[in-house]
């Protein structure tokens, strides 16, 4: 059974930085395409950006320049820095995985079949 936790939200000003983190367990499939999503108060869940088996990386526009993902391999852990946090960024973070389709990862927030409970991040002036 896949298992997802995520850890490292919180409260934090505008500009300011924060580091998610995501555990993986029991996803045995060598092909992957780990993600964050997010979904704001009264928004639909939508896609960060994602890492796949091959070491690609891909954010959204909305986050490009501020977010980066990155993974620990050996420990099945996978990163998302964020950086100048705007207010706008304020949402609950989700970690995704599930098998690239077609050698290609989703960048939708309902692509994913295998998804965590969250973590919430809050950005205030």
């Amino acid at each position: 059974q896949v298992h997802l936790v995520e850890s490292g939200g919180g409260s934090v000003q505008v500009g300011g930085s924060l580091r998610l983190s995501c555990e993986v367990s029991g996803y045995t499939d060598s092909a992957y395409c780990m993600a964050w999503l997010r979904q704001g108060p009264g928004k639909e869940r939508e896609w960060v950006g994602y890492q796949n088996s091959d070491g690609r990386t891909d954010v959204a526009d909305s986050v490009k320049g501020r977010f980066t993902i990155s993974e620990d391999n050996a420990n099945d852990i996978l990163y998302l820095q964020m950086n100048s946090l705007k207010r706008e960024d304020t949402a609950m973070y989700i970690c995704a995985v599930d098998r690239p389709f077609g050698g290609a990862c989703g960048r939708t927030g309902d692509w994913y079949q295998y998804m965590g409970q969250g973590t919430q991040v809050t950005v205030s002036s």
